[in-house]
Protein backbone atom coordinates (compact mmCIF):
# COMPACT_ATOMS: atom_id res chain seq x y z
CA UNK A 1 0.00 0.00 0.00
CA UNK A 2 2.67 2.59 1.08
CA UNK A 3 6.00 2.04 -0.10
CA UNK A 4 8.97 4.61 0.42
CA UNK A 5 12.41 4.46 -1.33
CA UNK A 6 15.44 6.43 -0.34
CA UNK A 7 13.65 9.39 1.10
CA UNK A 8 15.44 12.52 2.36
CA UNK A 9 14.38 15.54 3.98
CA UNK A 10 16.11 18.32 5.16
CA UNK A 11 15.18 21.77 6.99
CA UNK A 12 17.60 24.96 6.40
CA UNK A 13 20.81 22.81 5.58
CA UNK A 14 20.21 20.09 8.28
CA UNK A 15 19.48 16.44 7.05
CA UNK A 16 16.64 15.39 9.07
CA UNK A 17 15.97 12.04 6.76
CA UNK A 18 18.66 10.28 5.23
CA UNK A 19 17.90 7.76 2.60
CA UNK A 20 14.86 6.15 4.69
CA UNK A 21 12.85 3.22 3.15
CA UNK A 22 9.79 1.61 4.25
CA UNK A 23 7.18 -0.64 3.26
CA UNK A 24 3.12 -0.61 4.22
CA UNK A 25 1.24 -3.37 3.30
CA UNK A 26 -2.82 -3.44 3.18
CA UNK A 27 -3.77 -4.12 6.68
CA UNK A 28 -0.50 -4.30 8.28
CA UNK A 29 -0.09 -2.35 11.21
CA UNK A 30 3.66 -1.05 11.50
CA UNK A 31 5.33 0.83 14.09
CA UNK A 32 8.33 3.61 13.97
CA UNK A 33 10.18 4.13 17.08
CA UNK A 34 13.03 6.18 18.39
CA UNK A 35 13.97 9.12 20.38
CA UNK A 36 12.70 12.39 20.21
CA UNK A 37 14.25 13.87 17.30
CA UNK A 38 15.02 11.20 15.42
CA UNK A 39 13.12 12.23 12.32
CA UNK A 40 9.50 10.06 13.30
CA UNK A 41 7.37 13.39 12.68
CA UNK A 42 9.36 15.12 9.66
CA UNK A 43 8.56 11.03 8.19
CA UNK A 44 4.99 11.38 9.07
CA UNK A 45 4.75 15.31 7.94
CA UNK A 46 6.59 14.32 4.23
CA UNK A 47 4.10 11.42 3.61
CA UNK A 48 1.10 14.29 4.45
CA UNK A 49 3.14 16.77 2.56
CA UNK A 50 3.54 19.26 4.75
CA UNK A 51 7.20 18.90 4.38
CA UNK A 52 9.31 18.64 0.62
CA UNK A 53 11.39 15.95 0.32
CA UNK A 54 14.66 16.25 -1.19
CA UNK A 55 15.38 13.08 -3.01
CA UNK A 56 13.51 9.74 -2.72
CA UNK A 57 10.18 8.26 -3.95
CA UNK A 58 6.42 7.88 -2.20
CA UNK A 59 4.24 5.32 -3.89
CA UNK A 60 0.46 5.08 -2.29
CA UNK A 61 -1.16 2.29 -4.00
CA UNK A 62 0.84 2.77 -6.62
CA UNK A 63 0.15 6.58 -6.76
CA UNK A 64 3.20 9.19 -6.85
CA UNK A 65 2.83 10.94 -3.83
CA UNK A 66 5.09 13.36 -3.63
CA UNK A 67 3.51 14.87 -6.97
CA UNK A 68 0.34 14.79 -5.11
CA UNK A 69 -0.78 17.69 -3.84
CA UNK A 70 -0.56 18.12 0.06
CA UNK A 71 -4.45 18.97 -0.46
CA UNK A 72 -5.38 15.47 -2.05
CA UNK A 73 -4.06 12.94 0.10
CA UNK A 74 -6.63 12.70 2.51
CA UNK A 75 -9.10 12.48 -0.46
CA UNK A 76 -6.54 9.30 -1.40
CA UNK A 77 -7.08 7.57 2.09
CA UNK A 78 -4.40 8.56 3.98
CA UNK A 79 -5.44 10.06 7.50
CA UNK A 80 -2.42 11.86 9.77
CA UNK A 81 -3.38 12.02 13.72
CA UNK A 82 -0.80 14.93 14.59
CA UNK A 83 1.76 14.69 17.48
CA UNK A 84 0.22 17.13 20.08
CA UNK A 85 -3.39 16.08 18.68
CA UNK A 86 -3.90 19.56 17.32
CA UNK A 87 -7.69 19.75 17.52
CA UNK A 88 -9.43 22.75 16.81
CA UNK A 89 -10.26 23.87 20.79
CA UNK A 90 -12.80 26.55 19.71
CA UNK A 91 -14.73 24.06 17.86
CA UNK A 92 -17.29 21.54 19.52
CA UNK A 93 -16.28 18.09 19.89
CA UNK A 94 -18.95 17.21 17.06
CA UNK A 95 -17.24 19.95 14.69
CA UNK A 96 -13.95 18.82 14.94
CA UNK A 97 -15.45 15.23 14.25
CA UNK A 98 -17.17 16.40 11.30
CA UNK A 99 -14.53 18.47 9.53
CA UNK A 100 -12.53 14.66 9.63
CA UNK A 101 -15.37 13.86 7.55
CA UNK A 102 -14.94 16.57 4.61
CA UNK A 103 -13.01 13.97 2.17
CA UNK A 104 -16.17 11.93 -0.18
CA UNK A 105 -15.27 9.00 1.52
CA UNK A 106 -16.10 10.69 4.53
CA UNK A 107 -19.09 11.98 3.74
CA UNK A 108 -20.22 8.84 2.36
CA UNK A 109 -19.54 6.86 5.37
CA UNK A 110 -20.70 9.87 7.77
CA UNK A 111 -22.94 8.00 10.14
CA UNK A 112 -21.37 4.60 10.02
CA UNK A 113 -18.14 6.21 11.16
CA UNK A 114 -19.68 8.44 13.89
CA UNK A 115 -21.25 5.56 15.48
CA UNK A 116 -17.79 3.89 15.21
CA UNK A 117 -16.05 6.67 16.69
CA UNK A 118 -18.95 6.45 19.63
CA UNK A 119 -18.62 2.88 20.12
CA UNK A 120 -14.45 3.20 20.29
CA UNK A 121 -14.64 6.46 22.37
CA UNK A 122 -18.26 6.73 24.31
CA UNK A 123 -17.27 10.28 26.01
CA UNK A 124 -17.12 11.58 22.26
CA UNK A 125 -20.36 11.37 22.64
CA UNK A 126 -21.45 12.64 25.85
CA UNK A 127 -19.43 15.53 25.09
CA UNK A 128 -20.24 16.46 21.77
CA UNK A 129 -21.39 20.18 22.16
CA UNK A 130 -18.91 20.88 24.70
CA UNK A 131 -15.86 23.29 23.39
CA UNK A 132 -12.69 20.94 22.18
CA UNK A 133 -10.40 23.06 24.03
CA UNK A 134 -11.89 22.12 27.65
CA UNK A 135 -11.59 18.38 27.19
CA UNK A 136 -8.74 16.79 28.91
CA UNK A 137 -5.42 15.93 26.77
CA UNK A 138 -6.89 12.19 26.65
CA UNK A 139 -9.72 13.03 25.15
CA UNK A 140 -8.42 15.40 22.71
CA UNK A 141 -5.90 12.49 21.94
CA UNK A 142 -9.30 10.33 21.45
CA UNK A 143 -10.94 13.39 19.07
CA UNK A 144 -7.75 13.62 17.23
CA UNK A 145 -8.06 9.76 16.37
CA UNK A 146 -11.80 9.95 16.30
CA UNK A 147 -11.73 13.11 13.70
CA UNK A 148 -8.91 10.81 11.62
CA UNK A 149 -11.20 8.06 11.67
CA UNK A 150 -14.06 10.62 10.34
CA UNK A 151 -12.41 10.64 6.96
CA UNK A 152 -12.70 6.81 6.41
CA UNK A 153 -9.54 6.14 5.80
CA UNK A 154 -7.39 3.17 4.25
CA UNK A 155 -4.26 4.40 5.74
CA UNK A 156 -4.18 5.89 9.33
CA UNK A 157 -0.87 7.41 10.48
CA UNK A 158 -0.61 8.20 14.20
CA UNK A 159 1.96 10.71 15.62
CA UNK A 160 2.87 9.95 19.49
CA UNK A 161 -0.80 9.16 20.58
CA UNK A 162 0.74 8.25 23.89
CA UNK A 163 2.59 11.61 24.24
CA UNK A 164 2.06 13.91 27.59
CA UNK A 165 -0.53 11.29 29.08
CA UNK A 166 -0.49 9.33 31.73
CA UNK A 167 0.43 6.29 31.68
CA UNK A 168 -2.86 4.72 32.10
CA UNK A 169 -4.60 6.70 29.65
CA UNK A 170 -1.95 6.20 27.24
CA UNK A 171 -2.81 2.17 27.56
CA UNK A 172 -6.61 2.47 26.96
CA UNK A 173 -5.33 4.97 23.65
CA UNK A 174 -2.93 1.88 22.47
CA UNK A 175 -5.78 -0.65 23.39
CA UNK A 176 -8.15 1.10 21.38
CA UNK A 177 -5.63 1.44 18.62
CA UNK A 178 -4.81 -2.30 18.82
CA UNK A 179 -8.66 -2.74 18.46
CA UNK A 180 -9.20 -0.43 15.18
CA UNK A 181 -6.58 -2.57 13.84
CA UNK A 182 -8.16 -6.05 15.00
CA UNK A 183 -11.75 -5.26 14.42
CA UNK A 184 -11.45 -2.92 11.17
CA UNK A 185 -8.44 -4.63 9.07
CA UNK A 186 -7.77 -0.73 8.91
CA UNK A 187 -3.78 -0.12 7.81
CA UNK A 188 -1.81 1.72 10.49
CA UNK A 189 1.13 3.06 10.59
CA UNK A 190 2.68 4.18 14.00
CA UNK A 191 5.27 6.22 15.28
CA UNK A 192 5.93 5.94 19.16
CA UNK A 193 8.27 7.24 21.77
CA UNK A 194 6.96 4.07 24.27
CA UNK A 195 9.25 1.45 22.49
CA UNK A 196 7.72 -2.13 23.90
CA UNK A 197 4.40 -0.96 24.19
CA UNK A 198 4.51 0.15 20.38
CA UNK A 199 6.56 -3.18 19.15
CA UNK A 200 4.16 -4.87 20.98
CA UNK A 201 1.55 -4.04 18.99
CA UNK A 202 2.72 -4.22 15.50
CA UNK A 203 3.11 -7.10 12.42
CA UNK A 204 6.58 -4.56 11.73
CA UNK A 205 8.60 -2.52 13.22
CA UNK A 206 11.73 0.07 11.73
CA UNK A 207 13.83 1.92 14.25
CA UNK A 208 14.78 5.13 13.24
CA UNK A 209 17.85 7.16 15.12
CA UNK A 210 18.92 10.67 13.63
CA UNK A 211 17.19 10.22 10.60
CA UNK A 212 18.33 6.86 9.55
CA UNK A 213 16.82 3.50 9.70
CA UNK A 214 18.82 1.32 11.72
CA UNK A 215 17.24 -2.23 12.46
CA UNK A 216 13.70 -3.29 11.29
CA UNK A 217 11.85 -6.93 11.96
CA UNK A 218 8.93 -8.61 13.64
CA UNK A 219 8.36 -7.92 17.59
CA UNK A 220 10.04 -11.13 18.55
CA UNK A 221 13.11 -10.38 16.53
CA UNK A 222 13.56 -6.11 17.81
CA UNK A 223 12.72 -7.08 21.31
CA UNK A 224 15.99 -9.76 21.39
CA UNK A 225 18.17 -7.28 19.80
CA UNK A 226 20.76 -5.76 22.35
CA UNK A 227 20.60 -2.49 20.72
CA UNK A 228 16.51 -2.26 21.46
CA UNK A 229 17.17 -3.82 24.95
CA UNK A 230 19.80 -1.22 26.07
CA UNK A 231 18.98 1.38 24.33
CA UNK A 232 15.20 1.56 24.42
CA UNK A 233 14.43 -0.22 27.16
CA UNK A 234 17.11 -0.32 29.74
CA UNK A 235 17.80 -3.47 29.97
CA UNK A 236 21.41 -5.38 30.12
CA UNK A 237 22.93 -8.01 27.54
CA UNK A 238 19.91 -10.95 27.07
Amino acid sequence: MLEITGLSVAYGGLRALSGVSLRVGQGQFVTVVGANGAGKSTLFKTISGVVAAQQGTIQFDGRDLLATPASMRAHLGIAHVPEGRQVFKAMTVRENLELGAATKAGRQGWVHALDRIHTLFPILSDRATQLAGTLSGGEQQMLAIGRGLASAPRLLMLDEPSMGLAPAIADMIFERIAQIHREDGLTILLVEQRVAEALELCDRGFVLETGHMVLEGPFETLMADDRIRQSYLGLGDA
